[in-house]
């Protein structure tokens, strides 16, 4: 019980690592740490600390546990069982509560299961590739359609969320399925859990919310090496993200608006909504902070953005979506705007709010999602953090990125 008390405390102080460590030393039947994990070398990182995780709910209001959003999105999607799952089965009871407020942290001799595997057609290709610069290294995968011959397509750069990887943001999305259809191409930059724990993208981070550094460097990095080595038409580059990877979103279209035509940002945040751990927690209980949200984008021009978020999110408030169009809305012209109500067929309600130009067109879109919570709409239950219920996010985006190309490429 003392042992359970201090993982608990530890838990609490975000020192995840450390209580890890002591619930494996119970679940080995000793309240002493256990060797290193042969299969789990040690990094640089576990030798300075425990790196920064963002996958952790906060308590609602003053002291109570810490939560995985894993337990909410469980209720309306399959999830992929994160590593250690089997055995928390078997574990005594308050041992189980703790590992699932840790959800997907490594335990001894478990692996997780794989993400499923997004279909590819005949005649498609889903590659791997590597990219590197001076701020690291980032693998990716690229869905490249049958139809591909040489001629430029537009690309859409797909960020995942915490505990995600390309193969299962790719299943849920169900985006390789809309290239092959819409003959585009598709990149899913990945997190490395040397950058963070979970594999969250660090939008908490001063250095990650800069040009010319840091993730965002890697990520534009990666979308110029697949110009590169394919054709991709420059005017049609867009970049959209679920949760962190939606707030990693947000800082590639402020950082680089150059580069992407529009941007698409489902449950996540402002960019520099946070710039540490502590406010990152706060940014995503009860919005960002008031400076992030009034931030001047880029004079040159205004990122259109589309946003979907659900209104029941316990994971990243809904807040936050409307701060997104705040941010993104404040250097445009005047801007008509128009609000829908509907329902999916045997589905789902949501509100959609439109900002169109003179000309009719939409430059912002807000789409809430009435009873969904931190899950991407309308997604496959082959992937995690899905919302069949909802409407099509992927297709809404597809069609709202196909309605704006960046001028002066």
């Amino acid at each position: 019980m003392i042992e359970m008390l201090k993982a608990t405390r530890l838990t609490r102080a975000g020192r995840l690592s450390e209580a890890t460590l002591l619930l494996r030393g119970l679940l080995m039947g000793s309240g002493h740490h256990p060797p290193a994990d042969p299969v789990m070398p040690a990094t640089t990182a576990d030798a300075e600390g425990p790196e920064p995780v963002i996958d952790m709910v906060p308590p609602a209001e003053g002291e109570g546990p810490w939560t995985s959003p894993n337990e909410e999105a469980a209720v309306s999607s399959r999830h992929f069982a994160p590593v250690g799952s089997r055995f928390r089965g078997q574990a005594p009871e308050a041992i189980r509560d703790l590992l699932g407020r840790l959800g997907g942290l490594d335990l001894p001799g478990e692996i997780a299961t794989p993400a499923p595997q997004a279909p590819v057609p005949p005649g498609a290709r889903f590659e791997e590739h590597l990219y590197a610069n001076a701020s690291g290294q980032r693998a990716y995968k690229l869905y490249v359609p049958s139809r591909y011959d040489g001629c430029p397509l537009p690309l859409i750069v797909m960020l995942h969320g915490c505990t995600q990887s390309p193969d299962d943001f790719a299943a849920g999305t169900r985006m390789n399925l809309l290239a092959e259809e819409q003959n585009l191409l598709v990149a899913y930059p990945a997190q490395s859990r040397s950058a963070n724990a979970s594999r969250c993208w660090n939008w908490f981070n001063i250095a990650d919310q800069q040009r010319g550094g840091g993730e965002p460097a890697l990520i534009a990095g990666i979308t110029r090496q697949i110009m590169r080595d394919h054709a991709v038409d420059p005017n049609r580059i867009y970049v959209a993200g679920l949760s962190a990877g939606g707030a990693a979103a947000a800082i590639m279209g402020m950082t680089y608006p150059d580069l992407y035509a529009a941007i698409g940002v489902h449950s996540g945040l402002s960019c520099g909504a946070a710039s540490d751990m502590p406010s990152a927690f706060q940014a995503m209980r009860r919005g960002g902070a008031a400076s992030a949200t009034s931030r001047p984008i880029a004079p040159e021009r205004t990122v259109p953005t589309i946003v979907f978020h659900g209104d029941r999110d316990k994971t990243v408030s809904p807040l936050n979506g409307n701060q997104v169009i705040a941010q993104f809305s404040g250097a445009a012209e005047a801007l008509q705007t128009h609000v829908t109500h509907a329902n999916v067929p045997g589905g789902m309600s949501y509100t959609r709010d439109v900002q169109s130009d003179g000309d009719g067109k939409p430059v912002f879109e807000h789409w809430v999602v009435h009873g969904a919570g931190h899950a991407w709409s309308g997604g496959s239950r082959d992937g995690s953090y899905t919302e069949p219920r909802g409407p099509d996010a992927s297709r809404e985006m597809l069609r709202f990125f196909m309605e704006h190309a960046r001028s002066g490429a």
